[in-house]
């Protein structure tokens, strides 16, 4: 595997992850069905045209564990504050970096 020179052990496990899990189904918070195929250090994901870099999903993972850190909850995308969050957040979710929101019934 290549690493990028920035990145910790813990975001190249993630990428292998994220990898292995291309071209499944995901869901935004929305609903909104997609799927993502990554180039490079690169994610495409099927309903945008601009990809999120590597850089960005370590960014969205950064924030996503320093907030599980302090003890707070990551209960949307906007909490990952980046681009390409929405689409994030449910992969982090599917992958186990996230625990899934809690339903309010």
């Amino acid at each position: 595997m290549r690493r990028t020179q920035s990145s910790t052990p813990e975001e190249d496990r993630l990428w292998e992850m994220m990898l292995a899990h291309q071209s499944e189904a995901f869901s935004t918070s929305k609903g909104l069905a997609f799927t993502y195929t990554i180039r490079g250090s690169e994610v495409f994901v099927s309903r945008k045209e601009k990809s999120i870099t590597r850089a960005t999903v370590n960014v969205a993972y950064s924030r996503a564990r320093e907030m599980i850190d302090a003890g707070g909850v990551v209960d949307g995308p906007k909490k990952l504050g980046t681009f390409g969050a929405s689409y994030l957040y449910p992969i982090f979710i599917k992958l186990g970096v996230l625990p899934p929101p809690k339903s309010d019934g």
